[in-house]
């Protein structure tokens, strides 16, 4: 015979009842480790930014001065070496430009360190994305555990 448990005014099994709370302990490390990975990515990435040394030019709309190291100063500067970039140009893109014309090099290059720049943005996006997605499974693993409580320590199977 199966003893059932009262729990939040739902009656479930012991084994439900283990299920539920294991669960809930499962989305607690769960969240948990996404959280720590999430800040270990966010710091990684921004600290391989700064290394670059690479500072904002005068020119750009916003946050000119700043060292790239975050998301939006990523952007912010690809923005810039895209304006320049289309300048060196004459409002070509790469692909537009002849294969013998001696600027295409430079706008190729700009067009890589834009590329990587955007690559850099997705990465703290995901970080992002990660981070919110390891504090719901926190959150839900919580709940679950807060709804079903330990069975009483006398319970017998």
């Amino acid at each position: 015979m199966t003893e059932n448990f009262e729990t939040g005014g739902a009656v479930l099994s012991r084994t439900q009842v283990n299920v539920v709370r294991l669960t809930g302990l499962a989305g607690i490390i769960g969240g948990i480790l996404l959280i720590i990975v999430a800040i270990v990515a966010w710091a990684s990435v921004s600290n391989q930014l700064a290394a670059e040394k690479i500072v904002i030019p005068d020119d750009a709309p916003i946050l000119a001065g700043q060292t790239v190291n975050g998301p939006i100063d990523a952007f912010v500067q690809a923005g810039v070496i895209a304006m320049h970039a289309e300048e060196i140009g004459g409002g070509k893109t790469y692909a537009e430009l002849d294969q013998d014309d001696p600027v295409r090099s430079t706008v190729m290059n700009a067009s890589f360190l834009r590329a990587s720049l955007f690559t850099s943005v997705v990465a703290f996006g995901v970080a992002l994305f990660a981070g919110a997605v390891g504090a719901m499974f926190l959150l839900f693993g919580w709940s679950l555990r807060t709804i079903v409580p330990p069975l009483p320590k006398g319970a017998t199977p």
